[in-house]
């Protein structure tokens, strides 16, 4: 019996369940969530779609997905030496199956998949006031009520399929790398392979699909930044000592995000000559990984800076191309690392191969999906099979399409219809006891991702306990937090030079979407302010007491 059997399986029925805390998503958030609250002794229940455990990483298991970086062997769980000391991470960029199977033993070791409900879809949830709980319905039909709701539900877990004409036309197979075949391999040898978009899956899965068929057509909507990313067996020295001193360890990734030893450089690249700095670039493009973009401090705040590190890798792409031609098609115009930096094995080396095609569409733009392939402006390229690497609606799309209703009818989708504002990045004005993991306004992908998840979870259950000791049955922040955090998001950004390059940051990638930079960019100083909120008797917020029977209005209490 595989593992995903093992998970307890739902049998529905004409009831409502009734829950303490119901959670969405069995990824890395969801659960530490679960593990955590269900510590306090609540009632917990987690819902997913997938098969097994294991968020993006199970649903992204395309030829080549792998850990960006840092990875191995501090792309994991913090919170237990234990786990630490016996989980072996044998490569500095894990690749899926890897993560997927440690993730998979987190679950079996703190013997999670009984309260976790699989292949099960939530499709709607709504706040009810009279009775101060959520009502979830799935897509098995099944209702449940929980007190409080958590969406624990990725931010790059809602895959961005294109609106591009014909599409459903193709006769060929197609495929998201977010949404990857489960139950088989996609077969390239022999085929006429088409790639739509070059971010860090495009990059990740075009060199092994080359390796492997027939022809192979990238379709590039924007030239990238990518960066060596050195893939190597980890020094068992580094696993020992890291083991032996996890404290340690903890401690710098709470302060830094990251080990001390991978902490970016306080040095300006405007202190060095000309050539210092090449000789900089070149040991840090040598070593791999983001080296490049943490070898000066000042790389992505200052124009200057950043376009002296962006010629360096536009000289390396042109070493590397052989056709100039190719090459010039290849060079990215954005600030360099002001897009998720994008880790390259052999991506470069691709286009000198004769079986490669690369059709930029800022030049050829395509018209339409035929039955046989794609036609551009400029001709018509067969296909057998099409690739979509094109990206998510990342950090808010996930929730935004399961789009919860809180007070007075209020549609999250509409809330956020010009502004995903949130308060510390887990609260939503309107929501009451919806606590969101990884959102709008957090530091998420910018930071430990792990550490992150139980900076939070461990806030969430921290807040669910005093509530129960103080006999409060809601927590909602408040208008003026919520909007003095938005401007507080915006303020740290502006210092940057990411709010100035359209990218998934910044919604520009959806059609629609609000264009607002969504990341929290100081994350150290983000966990503290979790804890001094905390702290301040949860400072930001408004509780209500549960209602009576007696009660025409609950009675609110100010954090």
């Amino acid at each position: 019996m595989s593992r995903s059997d093992t998970s307890t399986e739902h049998a529905p029925g004409s009831g409502v369940r009734e829950l303490d805390v119901a959670i969405i998503g069995a990824g890395v958030s969801g659960m530490y969530a679960l593990y955590r609250l269900r510590g306090l002794g609540l009632d917990v229940r987690v819902y997913d779609q997938a098969g097994d455990v294991g968020g993006t990483w199970w649903w992204n298991r395309y030829p080549g997905a792998r850990v960006d970086y840092p990875g191995g062997p501090f792309y994991c769980y913090t919170f237990s030496e234990e786990l630490v000391r016996e989980w072996d991470w044998t490569e500095r960029q894990p690749d899926q199956p890897t993560v997927l199977a440690y993730l998979g033993h987190v679950a079996d070791k703190f013997d999670l998949r009984r309260d976790i409900q699989l292949r099960t879809k939530v499709v709607a949830a709504r706040f009810d006031e009279a009775a101060q709980r959520w009502f979830l319905e799935t897509s098995e039909g099944e209702r449940i009520s929980a007190q409080f709701l958590i969406a624990a539900v990725g931010t790059l877990s809602a895959p961005n399929r294109p609106d591009i004409p014909g599409l459903d036309d193709f006769a060929g197979e197609v495929h998201h790398t977010g949404n990857w075949p489960q139950d088989r391999q996609v077969e390239f040898a022999g085929k006429r392979v088409g790639v739509v978009g070059t971010g860090s899956s495009g990059v990740q899965i075009i060199p092994q699909i080359a390796r492997e068929a027939a022809s192979l057509t990238v379709f590039q909507r924007t030239p990238q930044f990518a960066l060596p990313g050195r893939n190597q067996a980890l020094d068992p020295a580094l696993v020992r000592d890291s083991k032996e001193n996890w404290s340690e360890v903890r401690r710098q990734i709470q302060e830094f995000g990251r080990p001390s030893s991978l902490v970016p450089s306080t040095r300006s690249a405007l202190e060095d000559t000309e050539e210092e700095r090449q000789r900089v670039f070149e040991e840090a493009w040598q070593k791999g990984g983001v080296a490049l973009r943490d070898c000066y401090r000042d790389l992505v705040t200052d124009p200057v800076a950043n376009g002296h590190v962006a010629e360096f890798v536009r000289s390396k792409i042109r070493e590397t191309v052989r056709d100039p031609a190719v090459a010039e098609k290849l060079m990215p115009e954005y600030y360099f690392a002001t897009k998720r930096q994008v880790m390259d094995e052999g991506y470069y080396e691709v286009y000198n191969q004769d079986h490669v095609t690369l059709v930029d569409l800022r030049e050829e733009p395509i018209e339409t999906f035929t039955p046989d392939g794609v036609r551009t402006a400029e001709g018509e390229y067969p296909l057998d099979i099409l690739v979509l690497a094109t990206g998510y609606d990342a950090i808010t799309g996930a929730l935004r399409r399961i789009n919860p209703v809180g007070r007075d009818g209020l549609a999250l989708e509409d809330k956020w219809a010009e502004s995903s504002r949130t308060y510390l990045g887990l609260s939503v004005v309107g929501f009451p006891n919806l606590f969101l993991f990884h959102g709008p306004g957090s530091p998420s992908v910018m930071f430990h991702m792990f550490y992150g998840a139980e900076s939070q979870g461990d806030w969430m259950a921290e807040c669910i306990t005093y509530m129960r000791e103080h006999g409060m049955a809601t927590i909602e922040a408040v208008p003026e937090a919520e909007e003095a955090w938005a401007a507080d998001v915006q303020a740290l950004a502006s210092r940057t030079l990411f709010p100035q390059t359209a990218s998934w940051f910044t919604g520009a990638n959806i059609p629609g979407k609000p264009r607002e930079f969504m990341v929290y960019l100081a994350g150290p100083r983000y966990h503290e302010n979790l804890r001094e909120v905390a702290a301040n008797d949860y400072e930001g917020f408004v509780f209500e007491r549960a209602r009576t029977g007696a009660d025409l209005e609950p009675s609110a209490v100010r954090g």
